[in-house]
């Protein structure tokens, strides 16, 4: 892998050019490519560029805040190989101490530009277990992670935007208290959800006309040794919360009623089909959620919960 990174650094003299600025840059803390730190990468893309970028990351240790700005749109982060490409801060509700929305400034990755990709990337708030902090931020539509991790306590990743939309493929989220939160439309497939301790896995603040809230396809909830049936499957953070599992596999962390009440004054919509696994058995489920019928699960594809967007890997 060192090698192939040499390699393509050294073809960074002919990298494509004929729009006028480079459409592929290097990041690497060893000086081997065009830049040390990933936001210095960032920074130097074009803004609003004709054609995509991308920034290929070779392993490391990043210690960075990185900010993907609106105007970085077509941008894609590609790591070397998952696991070895890590992206790590620690900042935490108290210690950016900037009042009530504090919890909104503790990322280490936020994404504001539409149509951005990422893979083979560790992204971490390694605060620990001391109050919300954030390991991804999105506020953008046509957000695609494929091969990804995101390590976290409380609020690991925060998912946001009206109409935004974001896709997670074979990726790792772990977190413990609503860590999986906000209200944009998101698909998470063939993921694992590890829960670090007993609590709301989920807590979704879907807007009111929106037709998909957090969706996931195929995932495996598991647990690092926590008690028995202590952690639900989400909560509603806002009135009309969506929230669904579609065929996923439960361990015995999650509590048999599977949701949990929390803020009112909307219809929210909680539903699961075919779960299996220990935590998957339905019949003390709460009677304001739903089992979907073969008819309603078959509604759940990329085409239907994403429209006109189909997402592409690079």
């Amino acid at each position: 892998m060192k090698t192939l990174f040499l390699l393509l650094t050294l073809f960074i003299s002919s990298a494509t050019f004929a729009q006028g600025y480079p459409t592929e840059i290097y990041v690497a803390k060893d000086s081997t490519g065009d830049y040390t730190s990933i936001q210095a990468g960032i920074d130097a893309a074009k803004a609003f560029p004709d054609v995509p970028i991308k920034i290929f990351i070779k392993e490391g240790v990043y210690l960075e805040k990185v900010r993907v700005y609106a105007w970085n749109t077509q941008l894609s982060l590609i790591g070397d190989k998952n696991g070895a490409t890590i992206i790590t801060n620690a900042d935490y509700f108290k210690s950016v101490n900037l009042g009530r929305n504090s919890t909104f400034h503790t990322y280490t990755l936020k994404v504001e530009a539409n149509d951005f990709y990422a893979t083979n990337l560790l992204i971490e708030n390694s605060a620990g277990d001391d109050g919300q902090a954030v390991a991804l931020h999105v506020e953008a539509d046509r957000v695609h992670f494929e091969n990804c991790t995101f390590l976290g306590h409380q609020d690991t990743m925060y998912l946001s935007g009206e109409n935004d939309r974001q896709y997670f493929k074979n990726c790792i989220v772990t977190g413990t208290t609503d860590f999986i939160f906000g209200s944009s439309t998101a698909l998470f497939d063939q993921c694992e959800i590890i829960s670090k301790k007993g609590s709301y896995i989920t807590a979704a603040s879907t807007y009111e006309n929106a037709d998909f809230g957090f969706v996931f396809r195929q995932c495996r909830l598991s647990s690092n040794d926590i008690a028995k049936a202590s952690t639900y499957l989400g909560r509603p953070w806002r009135g009309y919360a969506k929230t669904v599992f579609i065929s996923c596999e439960m361990g015995e962390h999650i509590h048999p009623n599977g949701w949990k009440e929390w803020h009112t004054g909307g219809e929210t919509y909680y539903a699961e089909y075919e779960s299996i696994g220990p935590g998957g058995l339905s019949s003390e489920r709460v009677d304001w959620s739903f089992q979907l019928s073969n008819e309603q699960a078959n509604n759940y594809t990329i085409k239907n919960i994403f429209k006109d967007w189909v997402p592409d890997s690079d």
